[in-house]
């Protein structure tokens, strides 16, 4: 009748198309270790290994080339030498001729000779530091390595003095869209490129025994302002001596003392910072507050668990000492 079901008719094994025929197979499965696999190491759940890898693997290669200590140089990308700029101002110079929309540009770039200057006190500075390190060496005494961000202007200017006098030198580059590689004159065996700022920030930070800043834009002024409020904070032990490279610019730029005076900070912070004109000013500076960290560092806890531990602490360790930066291992 119409609407009612049939009942199905049996099926006999001989009619069973579907059912799988057996398969031998003899070719092993080849497989990739979790490590290996480069999709998953470029993915958000592999972040923290990332993360971690560019805590310990600048770590791993720093030691291994013996770089314990570093002298950080920052300074405007823009900056350039007497015939880079002479070339480029020409240039566009050319460009504004034939299109008054790039007026601007010319305008700033005219601004920018002030630079010069900087950029040859940098190299100079670097290559005395350089040149220094090599003599203490010589005495059986600390190196000092020239590191930067490894970009252009200052930052190129500080290892090709440092190159200048054959001295290994540290570049710790950060991968951005506009630049395709480190500035030619850092060491490749110390040439590192970071993904995350904050891992790059800290490794210039860490090694740290000086600091040299010439006339430079808002990274510049972050990355002053940020190991100030380190060592302000106590995360950075040491006292670190801060040099700014360039006198008109500085003292224009920023009144420390009117931040004393407000009450914004002490004068013992200010007096921390020293501003200068020339190379031979802030070598000087350099030398004598370095020589004076060293005779600090001879009986404190801190040199002796660098000693015994090596550059870095072991993260949350109980009771683990202050690490060689002065941060703590938390």
């Amino acid at each position: 009748m119409p609407g009612m079901d049939l009942p199905l008719k049996p099926v006999s094994p001989e009619t069973e198309v579907d059912k799988p025929e057996p398969v031998e197979r003899t070719e092993l499965v080849k497989t990739t270790k979790a490590y290996k696999n480069a999709d998953f190491l470029s993915s958000p759940e592999a972040r923290m290994i990332r993360v971690q890898c560019e805590l310990m693997e600048p770590l791993h290669r720093l030691e291994q080339e013996g770089v314990r200590d570093i002298i950080m140089f920052f300074g405007s990308a823009r900056a350039k030498s007497r015939e880079e700029y002479d070339k480029d101002l020409a240039e566009m110079v050319v460009k504004a001729e034939a299109d008054p929309t790039q007026g601007p540009k010319l305008e700033r770039m005219r601004k920018q000779e002030f630079l010069i200057r900087y950029y040859e006190e940098t190299t100079k500075l670097a290559g005395q530091v350089a040149s220094w390190s090599k003599r203490r060496q010589a005495l059986g005494q600390r190196a000092y390595h020239v590191a930067t961000g490894g970009g252009p202007g200052m930052m190129c200017a500080a290892n090709k003095g440092a190159a200048m006098e054959n001295a290994p030198t540290v570049g710790f580059g950060i991968s951005v869209p506009f630049e395709d590689g480190l500035n030619p004159y850092v060491s490749p065996e110390l040439a590192f490129e970071f993904h995350y700022f904050f891992t790059r920030k800290f490794w210039m930070a860490y090694k740290m025994m000086g600091l040299i800043i010439a006339p430079g834009g808002f990274g510049t002024l972050d990355e002053l302002f940020e190991l100030l409020t380190l060592m302000q904070t106590g995360k950075i032990k040491r006292k670190v001596p801060i040099i700014l490279l360039g006198k008109q610019y500085w003292e224009a730029v920023i009144n420390w003392q009117a931040m004393v005076d407000h009450g914004m900070i002490a004068q013992d912070d200010a007096d921390g910072v020293f501003i200068v004109d020339t190379a031979d000013e802030a070598m000087a500076i350099l030398e004598g507050k370095i020589v004076d960290l060293e005779h600090r560092e001879q009986d404190s806890p801190t040199t002796r668990s660098r000693n015994r531990y090596g550059s870095v602490m072991d993260p949350g360790a109980p009771g683990a000492p202050t690490s060689p930066m002065g941060y703590r291992a938390d």
